[in-house]
């Protein structure tokens, strides 16, 4: 099986079933003084706890910028995803392809491997994320022409010049979603003196979260929260070019790291970029005019998959079929 193991979301692809698992990253835990730990809720019924529970009960994301935080936690929480796909299947252990960000440490990497072969793996394999979105965006990455990957998911921000199975030059940021739905609670809080937790400021980002809003027509959106000046509940209103202004920072910085890259890669190399363009992957190619907003700005053709949050699981399930190339791109 492979993992897209992300800090937002974890995806599992089983070899000819293709994509059986798509939950948030977060487990529910009740803790008491003296007390073991207590797995309340994993995934999509833990996420739906956050910001709504006692003081003894956490909802945490065991993974952090795009590498593992809380061991433990990170353990359990893959350890149920896998016995949840693979029912009638647990006397076989099972291969297991993990993507993981193209900056993490050799310390971080080895964790990542230990939590595989915790949750039963047989052989665990590490796929650098940007490599396996290219796969699964049916880039051909063995041939000797140059494709570059934009891979912007929960945690990290992945850029990476591929060419002949490997990695030519690139870069990771630990910038993405989670710190522009930060930075939209900040913006709303600093504004309005109005505080809104953590998925709502997500839930603003997708619904009208924009890099090229209309100022003529702004699409608003009423938001729930506490007013820190009334001391009490109450709804607000506010705009996508409020929201732009919130994530500006996030999205000016990936747009500089993109040419930073591209300003050190040779001049054979970006030829290819230039004739093919830029792919554009993870959960946050899903905001709105990104795409179009990256082109005016880079000055290149922008790429987005018909499914870009699935593009990294896509591709490190097809290296389940071939061998020889998960050989070629697995990193240790």
């Amino acid at each position: 099986m492979a993992i897209d193991l992300g800090t937002a979301n974890t995806l599992i692809y089983m070899k000819q079933k293709g994509i059986v698992l798509n939950e948030p990253s977060v487990v529910a835990i009740h803790e008491s003084p003296g007390m073991r730990k207590q797995i309340l809720a994993i995934g999509m019924d833990a996420k739906k706890m956050i910001g709504k529970v006692p003081p003894n009960i956490k909802a945490v994301r065991p993974m952090r910028n795009g590498v593992i935080a809380d061991f433990e936690v990170a353990g359990v929480m893959l350890r149920y995803f896998i016995a949840k796909v693979r029912t009638g299947l647990r006397l076989f252990r099972p291969r297991i392809i993990v993507a993981v960000p193209s900056g993490i440490s050799s310390v971080e990497k080895r964790a990542v491997k230990e939590i595989g072969y915790e949750a039963g793996g047989r052989e665990v394999f590490l796929v650098e994320e940007p490599m396996a979105a290219a796969i699964g965006a049916d880039v051909s990455v063995i041939d000797p022409v140059c494709s570059m990957v934009v891979d912007i998911g929960g945690g990290t921000t992945d850029i990476a010049v591929i060419s002949l199975a490997g990695i030519v030059s690139g870069r990771s940021l630990r910038i993405a979603g989670d710190k522009m739905d930060l930075s939209i609670q900040r913006y709303i809080r600093k504004k309005y003196s109005f505080d809104i937790g953590e998925r709502t400021a997500e839930e603003i980002k997708i619904s009208i979260g924009n890099a090229e809003p209309d100022p003529l027509y702004p699409k608003i959106m009423e938001v729930k929260g506490w007013d820190l000046v009334s001391e009490k509940f109450r709804i607000i209103t506010v705009n996508d070019l409020e929201i732009r202004e919130a994530i500006s920072e996030q999205i000016d910085s990936i747009v500089e790291t993109v040419k930073m890259v591209l300003d050190r890669t040779s001049q054979e190399l970006t030829a290819d970029i230039v004739e093919k363009g830029i792919i554009l992957t993870g959960g946050v190619a899903l905001l709105k005019n990104l795409n179009k907003f990256f082109e005016k700005e880079i000055g290149l053709p922008i790429r987005v998959p018909e499914n870009p949050l699935t593009t990294v699981a896509l591709g490190s399930g097809r290296l389940l079929d071939d061998p020889d190339l998960l050989r070629r791109v697995s990193v240790v």
